[in-house]
């Protein structure tokens, strides 16, 4: 029932999915972003413990409201963790009517054939299973795309495809994310191969399944209609991939239909020095921002 109700927001609503799911690794840079240097943790439990405040406060704020907020992805460590009293995913999906996505990948393999396809994954099973104890819809998982390698970028579709299989079959809906990475010397001839990948992943899918799929904003407008229309894909979301809150807005708006998932992008200019009242007027600002350029 939850479920059917999360899978009709996140088809029909407007608005777009806040990315809070930087791991281990990002965790240093997001917190540096927010002004909290190295200096004032020791240990990654604190370091969590800092960056988990951040999320909190975000998500606790007025203006983080379902009106422009569809989605929310978490880090493993903030779907353990509690926000006023209830689990991070039980919050916003029971008090915001904000439907919470699930981080799963393990980081990045090292790069080869101009691609960097997931690590391995081996505790996913136990990770879905865990995640059934809570109100969480959908899972998150991102491949990195640097050169128009055939070959690599085969395998990195392949790759999200098998393990959203194995997602779809644990009764969750998965985020395909193969990013393009923004500075790729050849980044169309990259987005012109992935999207004959997908193309041709999406047609072995049963008829009856579906995927998200979070991509780099194209360098063609309108690149990715072909996605947005597919049958077997319920929403095309974008990522911000290290383009700045604006540059990502108005490539958005070039891409009718795709609405935002932003990290980086989302966080833009929040700092713990900030009062409450600062705090909450930059959120809301960029909530503004990227609700409006996701509505196009």
């Amino acid at each position: 029932m939850e479920y059917q109700k999360q899978l009709q927001r996140i088809k029909d609503g407007a608005g777009f999915i806040a990315a809070l799911d930087q791991s281990g690794g990002s965790t240093p840079k997001a917190l540096e972003n927010y002004g909290v240097t190295g200096d004032a943790y020791d240990n990654d439990e604190a370091m969590f413990d800092l960056v988990h405040e951040m999320r909190a406060r975000i998500m606790t704020c007025d203006c983080f409201d379902n009106e422009r907020v569809l989605g929310a992805i978490l880090f493993e460590d903030t779907m353990d963790r509690e926000v006023n009293g209830k689990p991070t995913a039980n919050y916003l999906w029971e008090d915001k009517n904000i439907v919470p996505f699930l981080k799963i990948d393990k980081g990045l393999a090292e790069q080869m054939s101009g691609v960097q396809v997931m690590r391995p994954i081996p505790n996913l099973e136990a990770l879905l299973d865990k995640a059934q104890n809570y109100p969480v819809f959908g899972t998150k998982m991102r491949s990195v795309i640097y050169e128009p390698s055939a070959d690599g970028i085969e395998l990195v579709v392949q790759q999200q495809f098998d393990v959203a299989k194995q997602i779809i079959s644990k009764g969750f809906m998965p985020i395909v994310e193969p990013e393009v990475n923004i500075d790729s010397a050849n980044k169309h001839d990259c987005e012109l191969l992935l999207k004959a990948d997908i193309l041709r992943n999406l047609e072995r899918l049963n008829d009856d399944h579906q995927v998200m799929l979070k991509l780099t904003l194209p360098e063609e407008e309108g690149f990715y209609q072909e996605l947005i229309d597919h049958p077997k894909v319920l929403r095309v979301v974008a990522l911000s991939g290290g383009y700045s809150r604006s540059d990502a807005c108005e490539k958005l708006k070039q891409n009718p239909g795709m609405i935002a998932s932003f990290s980086r992008a989302f966080t833009e200019g929040l700092s713990k020095q900030q009062s409450d009242k600062e705090f909450a007027d930059t959120i809301n600002a960029s909530i503004d921002e990227i609700y409006k350029a996701s509505k196009v």
